[in-house]
């Protein structure tokens, strides 16, 4: 009998509402060095990206900041960010109810952010006991989504094989990675009027569907083995 899917989430937007409170953050950082920024250009355009992808795409378009100022820039707005992920932050709808649902899956978390960030995030909102020291950071890594290679990291360490692993994500930078590696992936795509689902990628609206659909998958590749 197989062994169950390993299921690789992405942390903000698919599992902890943390997004608003980064945005706002990089949108006063940014501001304040020069950068015009506001938080729906986050949500709107960069979500899921690297903050230092964000700060070069800023500064071609408005111009270049001294490089000295951007470490303690960064430091400040992640130490002021992770202030309020401890206080503030509260898990996506239904994802506390569907972790449980899947308790028989191994489990891990990857992310263009850091660890510190992800382990507080989880941490706020009950999740860490669920995922332990299975997080998986770019900053770790050294290696962001889009590429793919953040995501055989995790699923090497995980002791999967890539078409073992399913990922799910909401950021378009995550689905498109995840599809690049060779896993399934599941598009948490919380915004479908402006949004698109990348072709290959499953769609759901919402983390209540997520069981569901992973049965499904289970299902098909019991009936594919026995073929």
């Amino acid at each position: 009998m197989a062994r169950p899917l390993c299921l690789l989430f992405d942390c903000d937007g698919t599992l902890v509402d943390s997004e608003p409170l980064l945005a706002d953050e990089m949108s006063s950082s940014l501001t304040d060095a020069g950068l015009p920024f506001q938080a729906s250009d986050y949500m709107g355009e960069f979500r899921g990206a690297r903050f230092r992808h964000i700060v070069a795409e800023l500064e071609r378009r408005h111009g270049s900041v001294d490089p000295e100022q951007l470490d303690p820039l960064e430091c400040r707005m992640r130490s002021n960010l992770n202030r309020r992920l401890a206080t503030e932050l509260i898990p996506i709808d239904g994802a506390t109810e569907a972790l449980a649902a899947l308790a028989g899956h191994p489990m891990g978390v990857v992310s263009n952010g850091p660890e510190n960030k992800i382990r507080t995030s989880l941490e706020a909102t009950g999740l860490g006991e669920v995922f332990g020291n299975r997080l998986f950071s770019a900053y770790t890594a050294n290696c962001w989504k889009p590429d793919p290679c953040l995501f055989r990291h995790a699923a090497s360490l995980m002791g999967f094989t890539p078409e073992e692993c399913v990922v799910i994500d909401d950021a378009l930078v995550g689905v498109r990675g995840a599809l690049a590696a060779g896993m399934t992936v599941i598009h948490l795509n919380r915004f479908p009027d402006v949004e698109e689902t990348p072709e290959g990628a499953i769609m759901i609206s919402n983390m209540f569907q997520l069981p569901t659909v992973i049965r499904h998958l289970e299902r098909s590749r019991a009936l594919a083995t026995h073929a």
